[in-house]
């Protein structure tokens, strides 16, 4: 499966942006998605991660209540609604895709595929 991030952007601090992950070559249905970021000097983290059921969320604390993930199985995409964006949330954003995984994982050696990536920066 390839995955592509688009979305990325200059914002100023509580802004909105969202990003999308469009996949092809396979239905991610069966995928758990996930988010990840990684800043200039600073190892990549999780953001947020969806199942392939929609029905399970995971989010990290420093994102929780602002950032929503969301599917749309019809489209092949994955979103991240990220809402009053702040500066620390500069970075190159990544998507990814595991299959076969009982539960989220929010390591990132826990995923098969990845996008390139799209950045966000966020100006004060």
């Amino acid at each position: 499966v390839r995955l592509a991030e688009s979305g990325g952007g200059l914002v100023q601090a509580g802004d909105s942006l969202r990003l999308s992950c469009a996949a092809s070559g396979r239905t991610i249905n069966a995928y758990i998605m996930g988010w990840f970021r990684q800043a200039p000097g600073k190892e990549r983290e999780f953001v947020a991660a969806i199942r392939e059921n929609n029905a399970n969320t995971a989010y990290s604390d420093s994102v929780k209540g602002r950032f929503t993930i969301s599917r749309d199985g019809a489209k092949n995409t994955v979103y991240l609604q990220m809402s009053s964006l702040k500066p620390e949330d500069t970075a190159v954003y990544y998507c990814a895709a595991v299959e076969g995984k009982i539960y989220i994982s929010r390591r990132s050696d826990s995923y098969d595929y990845w996008g390139q990536g799209t950045q966000v920066t966020v100006s004060s």
